[in-house]
């Protein structure tokens, strides 16, 4: 089992989660983060750090989410570990909490 980042970071990309991740399996995108399931250990101390509340363990992952399994794979692949925290995004506030966000998520490696 792997751990899930969701709909709910789009726009938001707190990082806190990043902080106390003990194997960097965090992927950094412009306006995203992911984990990568090859290296996630499973060990959920992202969860409750996470503001926007977006971190789902794989086996709890919310139907509506269900393609998030496989986009946190594949940007894993592109896009840069982060290992240390960031200010959120200037507009993180704003979005915290807006449903249907999917349509915002950048994708561009370019951080």
């Amino acid at each position: 089992m792997t751990f899930v980042v969701t709909e709910q970071c789009v726009q938001c990309k707190y990082t806190d989660c990043v902080d106390v991740c003990p194997v960097e399996c965090f992927h950094e995108g412009p306006n995203f983060l992911v984990i990568d399931p090859e290296e996630c250990i499973d060990c959920a101390l992202c969860v409750p750090e996470c503001p926007a509340e977006a971190i789902f363990a794989e086996d709890d992952l919310p139907e509506q989410f269900a393609e998030y399994t496989e986009l946190n794979a594949e940007l894993s692949l592109i896009w840069p570990v982060i290992t240390e925290a960031k200010d959120p995004l200037p507009v993180a506030e704003e979005f915290n909490g807006v449903p249907d966000k999917r349509n915002m998520l950048v994708v561009e490696a370019d951080v």
